[in-house]
């Protein structure tokens, strides 16, 4: 899931400036889960920027706020409000999937922070990076890149205290749990294999998945 927290008032509002009608575009599933884009939340936002001095002109709720089809088509509702603005309530994927559809400035309310494991209602945990060079099977389905501090994918630095990191100590050393789950598994002897360090000499964006035609770039 993808991980937004809201923008503090202060910067939206100044993104706003001169801008009087605004239409919101929420998002029914991340965002809906994360309490920064449902249908409370735009009713929410509808309220503070009235209470502004903001006309809001329009709200659409697409299911899925990454999906260009579907919002595409909850867009249409737009199309007459005198909108001369659109604040997404939605991850950074989402803000651009409603600008990429509509013929108006699209602000964001929303900061998009990480891709996450729902532990249960309100509680989320970044496990990934979104690296594009996944080393899961390698150090025991724990993500190094993203749970170490320092991203270390070739072993701990030795700064940890009684199993805690040292740059954040309210959270475990990431290879001290990779240790241990590679001992639990029988995979201990993945401990002494060294690991292709991270970087961005291979790397290029955008990228691109076209299942259909069998193509990734």
């Amino acid at each position: 899931m993808i991980i937004t927290e809201k923008k503090p008032a202060e910067e939206l509002l100044a993104m706003l400036s001169g801008v009087r009608k605004v239409a919101l575009v929420g998002c029914g599933n991340c965002a809906a889960a994360c309490q920064t884009g449902g249908e409370k939340e735009v009713a929410e936002m509808k309220q503070f920027l009235e209470e502004r001095g903001f006309e809001v002109v329009g709200t659409v709720l697409p299911d899925e706020c990454c999906h260009k089809m579907l919002v595409k088509r909850d867009l249409r509702a737009l199309k007459d409000s005198g909108a001369e603005a659109v604040v997404g309530l939605a991850c950074g994927d989402g803000v651009q999937t409603v600008a990429d559809n509509i013929q108006l400035p699209v602000y964001p309310a929303n900061n998009t922070v990480f891709l996450g494991q729902v532990e249960r209602v309100g509680i989320f945990h970044e496990y990934c990076r979104m690296c594009g060079d996944c080393v899961l099977g390698e150090t025991g389905g724990i993500c190094p890149v993203t749970r170490c501090a320092k991203s270390l994918v070739n072993g701990p630095c030795g700064g940890q205290k009684n199993g805690k990191c040292e740059v954040c100590p309210d959270n475990d050393c990431a290879w001290i749990l990779i240790y241990n789950r590679l001992q639990a598994t029988g995979q201990a002897e993945k401990l002494g294999r060294t690991r292709r360090t991270k970087g961005y000499s291979g790397a290029y964006y955008p990228k691109h998945v076209n299942l259909r035609e069998g193509k990734k770039a």
